[in-house]
């Protein structure tokens, strides 16, 4: 088997969803560890285009881009498929990892919202769409994929995890049973999959770090 190599940063949330697919696959690989302060040569080599994390390094050859990287892990090694056998329900699948991906400003303007105007005005938005998400994409079922997890579980994964960070940062409920009892109850199944599990960050390691990033971003030294 060709050696498969993961640059990520661990507190990635997008390198995350790599890890989980990795090891619900079976699939052996070398984790390499990236300073995004200070990138290596190889990272740089292996994404010119945005320079980012993760990227996934298989025979020699570099996928980035977290969602290129799951499609190539679904269709590299199709043990233990991550998307479903009909073609519909792939579509749709692949339809509400698109619409997560159109959201992604509207969580992240959320979390770094400030002042009692701005943060009423991206909690809205952001339970709007958590909504949407929960009754149009959920629905009654225990995962997205069923009974099962699957790429659309992955790549909302990072929700069952970083919104407890977020929770205690901005003083706001998200994924509790007074906003969102189905996706609150998924987020629970989610955790205590096994390999989900064993790969979470540690709790108080990543709010030190999330109260870094937001800090950072209130004080001008990031951009929004």
């Amino acid at each position: 088997m060709a050696e498969v190599k993961l640059h990520r940063f661990w507190a990635s949330l997008y390198s995350h969803g790599v890890i989980w697919a990795l090891k619900i696959k079976g699939v052996d690989y070398e984790y390499i560890e990236e300073d995004l302060s200070n990138k290596t040569e190889l990272l740089l080599k292996y994404n010119p285009v945005y320079k980012k994390i993760p990227v996934l390094v298989h025979g020699g050859k570099p996928i980035a881009e977290s969602f290129t990287i799951l499609e190539y892990i679904q269709e590299t090694w199709p043990e233990n498929p991550l998307l479903p056998s009909d073609p519909y329900e792939r579509a749709m699948a692949r339809f509400w990892i698109q619409f997560g991906a159109e959201k992604s400003p509207v969580f992240r303007a959320f979390f770094l919202s400030t002042g009692r105007e701005e943060q009423e005005k991206a909690a809205k938005e952001f339970l709007e769409a958590l909504k949407i998400i929960e009754e149009k994409a959920l629905g009654d079922k225990k995962f997205f994929g069923g009974y099962t997890i699957n790429l659309v579980d992955i790549y909302y994964g990072t929700l069952a995890y970083w919104f407890r960070n977020v929770e205690e940062i901005m003083g706001v409920g998200v994924l509790d049973t007074n906003t969102s009892l189905r996706l609150y109850q998924w987020a629970q199944n989610f955790l205590e999959v096994s390999v989900i599990k064993e790969t979470i960050p540690d709790h108080d390691k990543m709010l030190a770090y999330a109260r870094h990033v937001r800090k950072k971003f209130v004080a001008g030294q990031l951009n929004k």
